[in-house]
């Protein structure tokens, strides 16, 4: 009777629940970090890698399409991890920036956006052609997919691509997400990100939002303001690119 009670009342408040199960998995992680890495993988490095084993169980286990968030109790989770809040953090991460450092960035911020966008959507393109993609449409939805996992769906669809080719480019985009959450820490030290500017170049060349500012959270969390910044740039000039002028490229060298 207990037990049903509080299930009930955890269901009933989703959204506290997502919040305490967020908490909980972000204490393991720590003290995970702490115990036996010593902190040399940062605690939130560990959370990532839970979270997408946790996702992956809870699919595994519900035979759903939501991963733990098809569990009941934690239905919060889905909306937790939604595109409501993502974006609302971004946005509210923003507010953190220092203008001087943005000004700071000026040209260099500017052009690691444009490069940003246009390495990324090459090697996507590359990888398509190796795939066996011939069709401009497919390969430039696929391309724009390696920039980051909106970009590939807003230009598959503004291009008219198979469902299937969309869903490789969101597949795409957030392996790239992935790698660059839990890699940043480990080459943090190397590249110099440890400073505003730094971190503005790297979220412009690397631009997915989420795998930037999850990254600099486990590296500095003082620097995900600035990152974040130009990721949402390069979000933005990946959509604007992708389906307009790196389309006309594709199309112009497969005929």
């Amino acid at each position: 009777m207990i037990i049903e009670t509080l299930q009930a009342v955890m269901i009933k408040n989703s959204i506290i629940t997502a919040f305490v199960f967020v908490a909980v998995v972000m204490w393991v992680s720590y003290w995970l970090s702490d115990k036996l890495t010593r902190g040399h993988v940062h605690g939130s490095a560990i959370a990532i890698a839970l979270g997408l084993l946790i996702a992956y169980v809870g699919g595994a286990f519900t035979g759903g399409s939501k991963g733990i968030a098809d569990i009941p109790v934690l239905t919060g989770v889905g909306i937790l991890g939604g595109a409501m809040f993502r974006d609302f953090a971004i946005v509210a991460t923003a507010f953190g920036a220092d203008l001087d450092s943005i000004y700071k960035a000026g040209w260099v911020g500017a052009m690691s956006v444009i490069l940003g966008v246009v390495i990324s959507f090459i090697v996507g393109v590359v990888v398509a052609v190796l795939f066996g993609y011939k069709d401009a449409v497919s390969i430039s939805t696929i391309g724009a997919g390696a920039a980051t996992y909106i970009v590939g769906p807003v230009t598959g669809t503004a291009l008219g691509a198979q469902s299937d080719v969309i869903a490789l480019s969101v597949a795409a985009g957030l392996v790239k997400s992935v790698l660059v959450m839990i890699g940043t820490p480990f080459v943090a030290k190397s590249v110099g990100l440890d400073n505003p500017l730094s971190a503005m170049i790297y979220g412009g060349l690397m631009g997915t939002t989420s795998g930037v500012a999850g990254g600099l959270a486990a590296t500095d969390p003082k620097l995900v303001p600035y990152g974040a910044m130009t990721a949402t740039f390069y979000t933005g000039v990946g959509c604007l690119l992708a389906p307009s002028l790196l389309f006309m490229v594709v199309r112009f060298f497969t005929g």
